[in-house]
């Protein structure tokens, strides 16, 4: 096996470990949902915000298939910051979020979801494969039987958001230019 392609190996294996790494008090990881859900919330350790608020907040947009896996994790210190997870519906709701989940049933909204949070430091999520491609920070996708990541580094950069050289290291894929 070449150089380059064990270090992705290990790479992607060191991923998949820090998804899994929630602590026993958050409970085993078992199903693609609480698999997404801990990607979610360690994507908050790894991501640097202009500005430090009390509380790290993930937003849901769309059909809610995160909300159940996410409630544990509600409440409980991230980075000393307590997270708390709402459901959004509108622009006007997403003042507190770190975080913007948007559901894959949600692809046709994407652009219009996309313009509501342009240059505000929110954190964008999807589990559609295309959503980097289409704007979005972090694409959840299902790559070899694993769930992996894609980052699109401009969306990033236009969000004034600073993602950690780990983080970027361990993406199937980065769109973009890391600045």
């Amino acid at each position: 096996m070449s150089t380059p392609r064990f270090l992705r190996l290990a790479a992607c294996t060191a991923l998949t470990g820090l998804a899994l790494a929630v602590p026993a008090s958050f409970g085993q990881v078992t199903t693609e949902a609480q698999l997404k859900a801990a990607y979610l919330v360690n994507f908050l350790k790894y991501v640097e915000w202009p500005v430090q608020r009390p509380a790290l907040t993930i937003c849901l947009f769309g059909r809610d298939s995160l909300g159940p896996s996410l409630a544990s994790y509600e409440g409980r210190p991230i980075g000393g910051r307590e997270l708390k997870i709402r459901k959004v519906n509108s622009p006007e709701q997403l003042a507190d979020c770190h975080e913007l989940f948007i559901a894959d049933t949600e692809e046709a909204r994407f652009g219009a979801v996309l313009r509501w949070v342009e240059n505000q430091p929110i954190l964008t999520v999807s589990d559609a494969e295309g959503f980097t491609r289409d704007g979005g920070a972090i694409a959840l996708v299902r790559s070899d039987g694993r769930l992996q990541f894609d980052v699109n580094a401009d969306a990033l950069a236009r969000a004034g958001l600073k993602p950690s050289s780990q983080m970027m290291r361990l993406a199937r894929q980065v769109i973009g230019s890391v600045r």
